[in-house]
This record gives C-alpha cells, sequence and structure tokens, in this order.
C-alpha cells in the first residue's frame, strides 16, 4: 500500500504523518523505567509544582451522586492520576491511557501501592481514535503528551467527543521561553545538559535529543489555544508558568 504524501517533524527530522507514531512509541519504550527520574534531573523537580498545580485547578470533587470520571490521556506512568485520586480522597476514578505498552507497565506497577489503587484502570489507545463512548469522562488530563500526537487537531476532537457536556480539558505542556535572558539560558541547557544527562541515566541520548527539538516544535500557547476552541471547546485559555518553560490550557465542553 502506497504511503500518503503528508508529513509531519518528529524533532528536527520531517518525516511521512503515518510514520512519527511508531518513532514516538520507540522513544517511550526505551525510557519507560526512568521517565519519571529523568523528569526529576530535566526540571530540577519543578515538574512536579506544574502537575500539581494542575490538579489544583482540576479541583476534582470529593463526592457526588455519580462517579467523577476522568481520562487521564499520555499518563502512563501514572502520576497525574495519583495526584487526581488523592485530591478527590479516592471519590474520582482514573482511567490511564497510553499508546505505550511499556509506559502503561511500570504505571500500572506503580499503582499496586498507591493509597486508592482501585479506582485507577490502565487502557491502551491512541490519543486520535479513542475506544471510549460518546459523553463517558467528566475531565480529560493530559501531561507533556500532547506534542508526541501525529495529529494533534484529531486528538483533541476526539477528548471533546469522550467528554460530558459541562466537562473539561487540561493540557500541561512544555512552551516557549519568554523571559529575557532565561531564553538564552534554557537554550544552552536544553541542547547541552539534557541529551548528556539522558544518556547517563538511560543509556541513550538520542530519545532527549528528540524531546528537546520537540518542545521547539509545538504550536505558540495562542496558537495552541486557537486549536481547542477549533475542537469545540469554550472558554479555552492558558496560564504560563516559570518564565512560560510550561504552560496550562484548559477548556470545557458546554
Amino acid at each position: 500500500m502506497a504511503q500518503s504524501s503528508q508529513t509531519t517533524h518528529f524533532g528536527e527530522r520531517t518525516v511521512a504523518l503515518e510514520d512519527k507514531q511508531g518513532l514516538v512509541n520507540a522513544v517511550f519504550h526505551g525510557v519507560a523505567d526512568r521517565y519519571d527520574l529523568m523528569n526529576d534531573l530535566m526540571s530540577g523537580g519543578i515538574h512536579r509544582v506544574w502537575k500539581d498545580a494542575m490538579v489544583a485547578d482540576l479541583a476534582p470533587p470529593k463526592s457526588g451522586s455519580r462517579p467523577y470520571r476522568v481520562l487521564d490521556m499520555a499518563g502512563g506512568t501514572g502520576d497525574i492520576a495519583e495526584r487526581i485520586i488523592n485530591a478527590s480522597v479516592g471519590y474520582a476514578e482514573v482511567v490511564v491511557s497510553d499508546i505505550n505498552s511499556d509506559m502503561l507497565r511500570v504505571g500500572a506497577e506503580r499503582a499496586k501501592s498507591w493509597r486508592y489503587p482501585a479506582q485507577a484502570s490502565f487502557v491502551e489507545a491512541n490519543a486520535e481514535e479513542l475506544p471510549f463512548a460518546n459523553n463517558s469522562f467528566d475531565a480529560y488530563t493530559i501531561a507533556f503528551g500532547i506534542r508526541n500526537v501525529p495529529r494533534i487537531q484529531q486528538a483533541l476532537s476526539e477528548a471533546h467527543r469522550v467528554l460530558k457536556r459541562g466537562g473539561r480539558i487540561m493540557v500541561l505542556e512544555f512552551s516557549q521561553v519568554d523571559v529575557p535572558g532565561l531564553d538564552s539560558f534554557y537554550k544552552a541547557f536544553s541542547d547541552q545538559v539534557i541529551p548528556p544527562m539522558g544518556k547517563l541515566v538511560t543509556g541513550d541520548a538520542q530519545p532527549y535529543q528528540y524531546l528537546v527539538e520537540s518542545i521547539r516544535k509545538f504550536p505558540t500557547p495562542e496558537a495552541f489555544t486557537g486549536m481547542l476552541a477549533t475542537a469545540g471547546f469554550k472558554r479555552a485559555k492558558h496560564t504560563a508558568f516559570s518564565g512560560n518553560i510550561a504552560a496550562l490550557f484548559s477548556g470545557w465542553k458546554i
């Protein structure tokens, strides 16, 4: 079967659209067991503060007349799901979904030691074609995963489809530093420190070279907020964190 003529980026490389997912999968299969450790090292632990802020903004309820269901997409290792469940004192039910089986393996193993392990389930799925019914979740979260999706707009449309009316999407993603001085330091750190650190910790620098490059290819905050609106989300907005190193995007299905 002939390949399509559509292309996209894989870091700085231009690749066939249908090839990107396999390349991304290979990156995360290789780093799954040390993914969270590398996040701590790369960010100095501040990614935990950003994730805590995301869950605080979501403010999952602690009780109600029906289950509060969350789809945490690209959430393989479960760190967002655990935060949501704990914040709801075990009320929220979180489906952790990821296209990468190794990431899910790590998350499912860790969940055994959580305070509320029964509130999480782990499902292998593609963000562009979710195996869930329309209007089946109260919230959709994705942290540092949307930029790895080949067809981002399609994934956002799928998020809108599976959310109930009144449901909320929350996207935490790296952004484009806009503080003079910090921008040049951040670029130098990204180029000169992160890939060698990745090689030291995981044995391979290439996945972290890709991650650095993929951040730079991600749409601007204004453009991504527009993509949320195109997918049907209302009151789409973004909040910058740490000089816009990261940004939290949100919108509502109304």
